[in-house]
């Protein structure tokens, strides 16, 4: 029996978090958790500036003291896909996602509880799979050979997907003695899908009853963060943190669709970071990880499989594991202001091959450019601000339609995106 209902009443926030999660970066995954992080390229693993922790690397929580953060930014990607060349000439055609402004809200509490240990709360969301495509002047053919209005992807109405994916992480942290501390989260999951548009692959479907246009399906899990945060002198820090994948109950809905009948796993993360106090004022903080969808069946299998959409082997988006390093710079300018720059290179996680599966969850971006800013309005209260800006990337590939229509008929497709974000926070020291 699914239990999202009484996971989701964790924390007021939770429900503002699951309207808002939209389309990420890294992947599905954002650039960075916490305002401070986001405008320095998503720089954390061996920093201690706020109460995000449990996103990032549970240890720091050890190092900040009592804390409050609150904050919201405003996420704006730009998608789009384009089929030509296509033998049957009403399938060709471009067409745009709909929505291109979403409200993504973050939360995060820690609490000193003396004798070195430290408690708190984060709550955030991962997206990733976000897009409503109208159905646009499409045709395509039926068994008869006549031809009726589709969307891009042949089936009919709206075409595209939500998913969003909620971590709300209790934390504990523990200075084992004045250099170094350890810290753990439990990463209670929910999730929310849908899916619209897709009747065309019904033909290729376990279950077609359950692979589209049944509206939001939900799932729960639990997964386990732990970290290590090393102040190896007064000018180096160094961190570690890993995430192990979140085992979620299945989209009953949807498995027709997903592989696995329907499973979906969060999967698992690491991180290794480096910050240095080059100067006074200056601090340059290097992270390195990776997002392990290789653990994750439903997203990593290749479109190409030979068993039905559903099985325990079918078809999925094809996502490669993805590198991502982040490199960051804060200038501590005065008493009141911190200024922060960043750059993020994460893989593109999509092969040509997988092209026709990703329209509906074109994740192919790669460098991400940041700036920010702290402004200390108190000296317990202090607001801040993020800009990150994505250039557009696109990913090119034979259709897959080539299976439904015959060698070459279905042309080639590309899949664009670029993205924009800005974002503030309000931080409170008690």
């Amino acid at each position: 029996m699914k239990t999202h209902s009484r996971l989701f009443k964790l924390t007021p926030l939770a429900a503002v978090l699951a309207a808002g999660s939209t389309l990420a970066t890294n992947g599905y995954y954002p650039h960075g958790y916490g305002m401070k992080a986001k405008g320095m390229g998503g720089v954390t693993t061996a920093l201690t500036q706020d109460s995000m922790g449990g996103a990032n690397n549970p240890a720091s929580m050890a190092w900040v003291g009592s804390r409050l953060d609150i904050g919201a930014d405003i996420f704006m990607p730009d998608r789009d896909a384009e089929r030509t060349g296509a033998a049957i000439p009403p399938i060709n055609g471009k067409v745009e996602s709909d929505k291109k402004a979403f409200l993504v809200p973050e939360f995060g509490y820690t609490r000193s509880m003396g004798n070195n240990w430290a408690l708190g709360l984060t709550v955030y969301g991962n997206g990733g799979m976000n897009t409503t495509y109208p159905q646009g002047n499409f045709q395509c053919p039926t068994p008869t050979g006549s031809f009726v209005p589709a969307n891009m992807l042949c089936g009919s109405g709206e075409l595209g997907v939500d998913l969003m994916q909620l971590v709300i992480a209790p934390t504990v942290a523990y200075k084992l003695n004045e250099q170094h501390s350890v810290g753990a989260s439990l990463l209670l999951g929910y999730q929310r899908f849908k899916a619209n548009g897709l009747q065309a692959f019904g033909a290729i479907s376990s279950d077609p009853a359950n692979l589209t246009n049944n509206g939001y399906d939900s799932s729960t899990g639990v997964g386990l963060r732990i970290g290590y945060l090393g102040r190896i002198s007064d000018m180096v820090s160094i961190g570690a943190s890993y995430a192990s994948r979140l085992n979620m109950s299945k989209f009953d809905k949807y498995r027709g669709l997903f592989a696995e009948q329907g499973g979906f796993d969060i999967p698992s993360s690491y991180s290794l970071g480096v910050a240095i106090q080059a100067t006074p004022t200056v601090m340059v903080a290097l992270d390195v990880g990776r997002i392990n969808y290789s653990d994750v069946p439903s997203v990593h299998l290749p479109s190409a499989s030979a068993s039905p959409l559903g099985a325990a082997n079918g078809p999925g988006f094809g996502w490669a594991d993805t590198d991502v390093f982040k490199i960051g710079v804060a200038w501590k300018m005065s008493d009141a202001w911190t200024l922060r720059a960043g750059y993020n290179r994460g893989d593109n996680p999509i092969s040509p091959a997988d092209v026709t599966f990703n329209i509906i969850a074109p994740g192919v971006m790669k460098d991400h450019y940041t700036l920010g800013f702290t402004w200390a309005a108190s000296p317990n209260d202090e607001i801040t601000g993020a800009l990150m800006l994505a250039p557009r990337q696109s990913v090119t590939g034979t259709s897959y339609f080539d299976n439904f229509f015959g060698p070459g008929a279905g042309g080639s497709e590309t899949i664009r995106m670029k993205q924009s974000l800005i974002g503030v926070a309000w931080g409170r020291k008690f």
